[in-house]
């Protein structure tokens, strides 16, 4: 603010002295220099209206008729001359002697004297602060964008901040005790690793991990992104590689943090356009540095990235990035840990259950459970309670995996009871099968794209898919499309999602995990996952026409053997697919006990404080969700 005061002030004196200096220069341009004698005719001819005779300047000024009969202002030099005054006064014209200078007739004399260099000099000074601006700046081109984290000690996070990853935070004691005492470890010939590289899927925890480190070493953290070292013009990035490097020298012990690293280690000549670009000079820096990084200097680099798959192989060789890391999402009790984190500084009612949440959140990472825990606390103020419910939580859960409620949509009561029949059909082939998943709650209520969901909770976390377990979740997919057909003769486009899903882990089943009996165990294609360009693209098929017919004719028989299944038992249970469809279209919602007690043939409670049903009211719509939607 005070620099802009300053500017401000400059421009506007600037101003007033251009204004004076024009208005000085016009003044002098229009006054018309007259010869005396010229000046003594135009009295004798009544021309001249008036005149003030300067003699301490020898000048006479005034006004007079030119050519035209238009007033104008004349200037004219005298000579000895007594009859002047007697002239004047015989023609009737005004004359007075020299005007008395004021302030402001001094300051237009400056101004016509001195204004014009005074513009140069000023001129020339703003020029050069510029320049001198312009050469900060482009000397500042060249250094690294990392911020220093927690230099004030403000908000310091330390591992208190994480959970869920106790495994990987045992990884990182060593790099911390190293920071701490570094001579603990150089009195025995020991070296701390240079880099520690921190992968997993996105939003699992790593910048935060990083930033923990550097709160339980108490060094300076300067933290970076990839994408800030490179830039279009050439020999930046390793120019900011540099930099970084040398800041960390200069306090250290330090930790840099790199995050996304694939954005500036992408695997080299993986480009088009050929291997020397801007981001591999960048790359070949930061190898050079990393290379010629002493351990005994208290400076660790560790760097982030969802792709560790793309990155060079010089970065991840030993005496680079030493340490690799995996931070992979959390389990139950890791999301029970993270939850309590989250809701440090919510306000929760007694009642409320982590454990239940955390079981109802299978494949949520830390980011995942962070907003959860958000999206409830705003359901509850927007519901003005005191405090978080359960409800509030499970309503979350719905909405960051199926998305809010849809209640203006209106569906017509045929399709309403297609619905229906399609979702009791999965829930019962659920049902029927036994050791399947157990049925969390079915729904016919629009909730993002989906018109109804059948959610299936599993009871533990599970690492490892068995085939029985793979054919007993493909008849559970097609036991919605089997419904439909059973009972009103037709199919519809509701299934496609099912029929995506079915058709994936079939073609999982038969081409990576070799569950196919005439294939026998083979792989026919590489893991799933994103194409690389420079070296996904130039993979060749590895397997014959014959085989791939062959992976047809299994991958269908395996399909039709799930839809033959689901037909039988929905051909044999159908009075309990038609009770269980009719109590869904009356209640919209079926939770996990309400089916136990409609398959065991048991009446159900009614619905508390006189709800109305069939979507009249819309308050048994808050649904809870633990998987997406079927």
């Amino acid at each position: 603010m005070k620099n802009f005061m300053k500017g401000l002030a400059f421009w506007i004196l600037l101003i007033i002295g251009l204004t004076a200096l024009s208005q000085q220069i016009g003044k002098k341009q229009q006054a018309v220099d007259l010869p005396y004698s010229t000046f003594k005719q135009l009295i004798k001819s009544d021309r001249v209206i008036s005149a003030v005779i300067e003699a301490k300047n020898n000048i006479i000024t005034g006004k007079f008729y030119d050519d035209s009969k238009k007033e104008a202002e004349f200037r004219t030099t005298p000579v000895t001359d007594p009859d002047l005054v007697r002239d004047l006064e015989g023609h009737g014209v005004k004359f007075s002697g020299e005007a008395e200078k004021t302030w402001w007739s001094y300051l237009n004399n400056f101004i016509w004297y001195f204004g014009p260099v005074i513009l140069l000099v000023v001129f020339w000074l703003f020029m050069m602060k510029q320049m001198q601006a312009g050469g900060k700046q482009a000397m500042s081109f060249g250094r690294s964008k990392a911020r220093l984290q927690n230099a004030s000690g403000k908000q310091k996070i330390t591992f208190k901040d994480v959970a869920g990853i106790d495994e990987v935070k045992e990884e990182l004691q060593e790099i911390i005790a190293f920071l701490k005492n570094p001579k603990k470890f150089q009195k025995l010939g020991g070296k701390i690793p240079k880099g520690v590289l921190l992968y997993g899927a996105p939003g699992t925890g790593k910048t935060l991990l990083a930033k923990a480190v550097a709160g339980e070493a108490g060094v300076p953290f300067f933290s970076s992104s990839g994408s800030e070292f490179v830039e279009m013009f050439v020999g930046v990035g390793a120019s900011r590689v540099r930099d970084l490097f040398e800041q960390g020298k200069r306090t250290a012990p330090s930790l840099l943090f790199i995050d996304e690293l694939d954005a500036v280690g992408r695997h080299r000549g993986a480009g088009i356009g050929g291997g020397h670009d801007e981001r591999e000079q960048t790359l070949n820096q930061l190898l050079v540095e990393m290379d010629g990084f002493d351990t005994k200097e208290g400076v660790i680099l560790i760097a982030a990235t969802n792709r560790p798959d793309v990155l060079d192989p010089a970065l991840l060789r030993p005496g680079r990035f030493d340490r690799h890391i995996s931070v992979a999402s959390p389990d139950l009790k890791g999301r029970e840990e993270i939850l309590a984190v989250h809701t440090r500084n919510v306000t929760l009612v007694k009642e409320i259950d982590l454990n239940v949440i955390a079981r109802r959140t299978p494949g949520f990472v830390g980011a995942d459970l962070a907003n959860l825990v958000n999206e409830a606390a705003l359901l509850a103020a927007r519901k003005e309670k005191e405090a978080v419910e359960m409800e509030d939580l499970e309503e979350a859960i719905d909405r960051v995996i199926a998305g809010p409620q849809r209640k203006s949509r209106l569906i017509s009561d045929r399709e309403k009871k297609i619905i229906a029949y399609h979702e009791s059909g999965h829930a019962l082939i659920a049902k029927l099968i036994p050791g399947t998943d157990p049925v969390h709650k079915v729904s016919i209520i629009p909730r993002g794209p989906a018109l109804g969901y059948t959610l299936q909770l599993p009871l533990e976390d599970r690492y490892l898919t068995t085939k029985g377990e793979i054919l007993d979740r493909l008849a559970v997919l097609l036991g919605g499309r089997v419904a439909e057909e059973l009972v009103f003769n037709e199919i519809t486009t509701g299934a496609h999602n099912d029929l995506g899903k079915a058709t994936e882990l079939t073609r999982k089943m038969v081409r990576e995990y070799g569950m196919s009996a005439k294939l026998g165990p083979m792989t026919m294609q590489k893991q799933a996952e994103e194409i690389f360009l420079g070296r996904d693209i130039t993979k060749e098929k590895t397997y014959s026409e014959k085989t791939a017919e062959l992976i047809d004719s299994e991958e269908k028989g395996i399909i039709d053997q799930a839809l033959a299944r689901a037909q039988k038992l929905l051909k044999d249970n159908i009075n309990k697919l038609n009770l269980l469809a009719a109590k869904l279209i009356e209640r919209e919602v079926l939770e996990g006990e309400e089916l136990e007690l409609i398959l065991e043939g048991k009446e159900l409670p009614p619905l508390a404080n006189g709800k109305q049903l069939n979507g009249k009211n819309g308050s048994k719509n808050e649904t809870k969700n633990e998987n997406k939607p079927s």
